[in-house]
């Protein structure tokens, strides 16, 4: 699923809002791939909460891979020959 998601993030521009809802989205992928929390004493089925999902998770979160892959693709243009266009707009100082 996540290279689905993914796919072209390294020229995303993300907002705290665009960041807020990856969150949520990776929270609620989790939710069901986890199951429902079924609670021993009282019989009942309880929601997952967000610290408890992230502690069972071991990957990096949706938006820390999205910013590491945008400094790699920066570093990759970085490198790239001063006749490049990719180049040439990363340091570009646009006139007027």
């Amino acid at each position: 699923m996540l290279p689905v998601v993914l796919y072209g993030s390294e020229t995303w521009s993300l907002t705290l809002k665009e960041e807020y809802r990856l969150k949520v989205f990776e929270n609620r992928l989790l939710r069901r791939l986890f199951g429902p929390k079924w609670d021993e004493v009282t019989g009942e089925c309880k929601k997952w909460h967000n610290e408890v999902l992230n502690d069972f998770n071991s990957s990096p979160s949706i938006v820390q891979v999205i910013k590491s892959r945008r400094m790699s693709s920066t570093g990759h243009a970085a490198r790239m020959g001063q006749r490049k266009g990719v180049y040439r707009v990363l340091v570009g100082k646009p006139k007027g």
